[in-house]
Parts: C-alpha cells; sequence; structure tokens
C-alpha cells in the first residue's frame, strides 16, 4: 500500500501536465496504433485518462494502466497536432519511468540493459562476436534489401526479416578523430549511434566523407554509449542517466560549432529528451547538457543549413527514389525539406513522393519487439505506399525505421534498395 501511495505521489508530480488534456480527440485521427485497433487505451487521450485516474486512485490498476501505456510506438503523431500543446511524449516517458520504479525491470530487460547496454566496451565485445557467427544462425533472404532471415528459430522470431550486423562496426575500421576547422571554418562532434556503428557503418562513412569533402573538422571519439532511448522508453532512468553521463564525459567539455547524428531517433533524443529527462544527474552535468543540445543537428540539417548544400541544376535522374520521413525527425523536430534536399543534389536521382510519407513506418523502438504483429500491420501500410510509387530506391533518415521498412519490404519478396540521404549525397562526391 505505501508503494502505491509513493506511485500515486509521483504520478501528481506530472498533473499540471495531465489536465492540459482537453479530450477533444485530434490525437484519434494521427495515431496510428488507434487506426490498427479502435481502442481508446491506446489513443494519447486515452493514456492521459487513465493516468489521471490513476493519480487520483480512481482506479487502483498499474498494470493495467501500464500496459497501456507501453502499447504506445512514442512516434510523436498525438503531440505534433494537438492544438491545446499537450507534451504526450513528456508525459509517457515520465509516467513509464514511474511505474518501472513501482514494478521494476523485466529479468529480460534488466539483462539486457544494465547489464549489456550499460556497459559500452562489453556491448561492443559482444556485437562484435556476434558479427562473426551470426551465419551460423542467419541466411541471406533479399540481397537488393540486404535482409536476413533465421535458419533455426524462426518462430521466435515470428518469421522477421532483419539486417545483419556489420562485419567490422565503424568505430573498429574508422579511428578516432580530432580534426581543426578545415576551410568550411566549422568543427562538427559525430556521434554515430548503435544501429549505425553496428549496422549500417556505410552511413557513418558517407558523414565522415562529406565533412572531408566540405573542409569541415571532426571530432569522433571512440567508446561512445547508446544514447539512452532504449533504456528510457521501457522506463529505466537509471540506466538512461548512466548513458547520457557516459556520453557527455565525451562530448561535454570539447570544442566544436555542432553535433551531427545520422539518426533522426538520436537526434531527437539528445536535443530533446537528454535536458528533460537528465533531473538526476549533476546541476553542472544537466548545464552542460542544455548547451550541448542546442549544437545538435540531423546530418541534412547541417549539410543543409551550414554548408549550403542545393538541389542540382542538372534535370531529374533515371534513378527513381521515394522518400519516407522519420517520425522523430518531422514531427519532434520540424525537419522534412532538408533530406529531400540531399536527394535532389545527386543529379542521378528523382524523387517521387509516396503517400502518407510521414505516416509512422511502425517501428517504434521497443514496440516492433513487444508488438510484432501490431508493427507488422502499421509496416505494411507503409510497404504499400512505398511501392505504388514505383521507385527503385527508398530513403529514409532513420535506421531504425531503416529496418522497420526492410522488414516489410523483404518479406514481400520487394526488390527495393533502403539508403540514407547523405549516402546518396555522398555519391557525388569526387571518386565516389
Amino acid at each position: 500500500m505505501s508503494e502505491m501511495r509513493e506511485l500515486v505521489g509521483l504520478l501528481k508530480q506530472i498533473d499540471d501536465q495531465l489536465v492540459a488534456c482537453m479530450r477533444c480527440g485530434m490525437c484519434q485521427a494521427v495515431c496510428p496504433l488507434y487506426a490498427e485497433t479502435g481502442l481508446e487505451g491506446h489513443v494519447a487521450r486515452g493514456k492521459i485518462a487513465l493516468l489521471e485516474c490513476l493519480a487520483d486512485e480512481v482506479i487502483k490498476d498499474p498494470a493495467g494502466v501500464k500496459e497501456r501505456l507501453d502499447a504506445c510506438l512514442l512516434c510523436g503523431s498525438c503531440q505534433a497536432n494537438c492544438p491545446s500543446g499537450v507534451k504526450a511524449l513528456d508525459i509517457f516517458l515520465k509516467a513509464r519511468a514511474f511505474l518501472t520504479g513501482y514494478y521494476g525491470l523485466p529479468p529480460v530487460k534488466r539483462a539486457i540493459f544494465r547489464g549489456l547496454l550499460k556497459n559500452p566496451r562489453l556491448f561492443d565485445s559482444v556485437m562484435s562476436i556476434a558479427a562473426k557467427f551470426q551465419g551460423i544462425f542467419t541466411r541471406p533472404v533479399n540481397d537488393m534489401v540486404g535482409s536476413s532471415c533465421a535458419r533455426i528459430f524462426s518462430n521466435l522470431l515470428e518469421g522477421r526479416h532483419f539486417a545483419p550486423l556489420a562485419g567490422s562496426a565503424l568505430h573498429a575500421t574508422q579511428a578516432e578523430r580530432d580534426t581543426p576547422r578545415g576551410p568550411s571554418g566549422l568543427k562538427a562532434a559525430f556521434f554515430y549511434g548503435c544501429v549505425v556503428d553496428k549496422m549500417f557503418p556505410r552511413i557513418g562513412k558517407a558523414v565522415l566523407d562529406v565533412c572531408d569533402h566540405h573542409g569541415v573538422g571532426v571530432y569522433m571519439p571512440h567508446g561512445q554509449a547508446c544514447c539512452g532511448i532504449p533504456a528510457l522508453s521501457s522506463g529505466d532512468r537509471d540506466t538512461f542517466e548512466t548513458l547520457v553521463a557516459a556520453n557527455m564525459k565525451l562530448f561535454g567539455d570539447h570544442d566544436f560549432d555542432v553535433l551531427v547524428t545520422p539518426c533522426a531517433t538520436c537526434t531527437s533524443t539528445i536535443k530533446k529528451i537528454w535536458p528533460l529527462m537528465a533531473e538526476g544527474l549533476p546541476e553542472s552535468t544537466r548545464f552542460k547538457i542544455r548547451e550541448l543540445s542546442e549544437k545538435v543537428k540531423d546530418i541534412s540539417e547541417f549539410l543543409v543549413q551550414d554548408l549550403k548544400v542545393a538541389p542540382a541544376a542538372a534535370g531529374a535522374g533515371d534513378i527513381a527514389v521515394t522518400y519516407h520521413d522519420p517520425c522523430h525527425l518531422k514531427k519532434s523536430l520540424g525537419i522534412s525539406a532538408e533530406p529531400r534536399v540531399l536527394l535532389a543534389a545527386n543529379p542521378r536521382y528523382r524523387l517521387i513522393e509516396m503517400e502518407g510519407a510521414d505516416s509512422c513506418c511502425g517501428s517504434g523502438g521497443s514496440f516492433t519487439l513487444q508488438h510484432y504483429d501490431l508493427s507488422k500491420r502499421i509496416g505494411k501500410r507503409k510497404r504499400d505506399n512505398i511501392v505504388a510509387t514505383g521507385a527503385s530506391v527508398v530513403a529514409t533518415s532513420c535506421p531504425a525505421c531503416m529496418l522497420q521498412i526492410g522488414d516489410m519490404l523483404s518479406q514481400a519478396g520487394d526488390q527495393l534498395a533502403i539508403r540514407h540521404p547523405v549516402e546518396i549525397y555522398a555519391e557525388t562526391l569526387a571518386g565516389k
């Protein structure tokens, strides 16, 4: 009973945010999960109502509220379209942390987050070993998409098709960098993120190539930790704060003008979630986090706004490409034009817009692991919109979206390549 009262007390801390919801229902029109299930508990106003009832002790079922709260993509569609300005993502992240504190982490998540993710060196070592032996358990299934499937235990993976781990991670093939400002007069810190590092190092190489081409100094330290959003999304605030502190030791006191990432989720997390959720860290660290957050930019934003990359003068190219807007880039940060400029900067490509380019692909990070049936239903809609364009390439600015889209395309037998806009732009550089 005392623990329940403590939980109620914690929920009261966000009471002013909860009461801001006017129950207008605008979130129903944009929530990808509600579109599939039609359940009020799956839409933002339903979740907020449940949290209010729990905080007021009208209902006394934390487990039921947690179940509904965990069934969320955290895509930000509700927040981006809320006429009352309700910070739904802030509410859900804090409430998940409160409820996880009440129940504790499940054993599997505890092992992954606190035993592995919390220790970057161990995480890197385990992933390196896994990359060497993955061929025993997986086999290639779609060369164009670049996907694999399980040789055994496919039922346990629910038939997923997935991108394999890279043979060598980015940090294993690229030396640490701390180069001075070049002709551009700018220096960029490069936060590459876990998925780019371990699954798509070619994206990281493209970022380094374009920085070199434009005379940008680069600070890229080894030992980078996860941005922390997987742990925080599961309510593990302790691991999140540990990872933030570890990254701040690498980036907090260094001299650079901008911190760039090619991952929409990492960009949004460092820019918005770190300052919001790092309340347990020392004030001096929180101050540095706020300073750092003001320097964070998506790589396309940096290239277009700071380095003035522009569309090519030539006519439309012969390679048709369509673009998927990651939720964390467009809805959280308002960035949608810049990635398209990068695509247009390569004269070999012509952009064909898909229907619902900014609709969620259904990934949601851990959502696709816990609710694959729903994730797949949402993802199939995205796949259908991609294929309907007739494009041979689909581009997106989020590695997690690349994984989800790759799964959907591969399972359907589609022959499309999946690329990051910075890769397509990097093809224009001398010698590429």
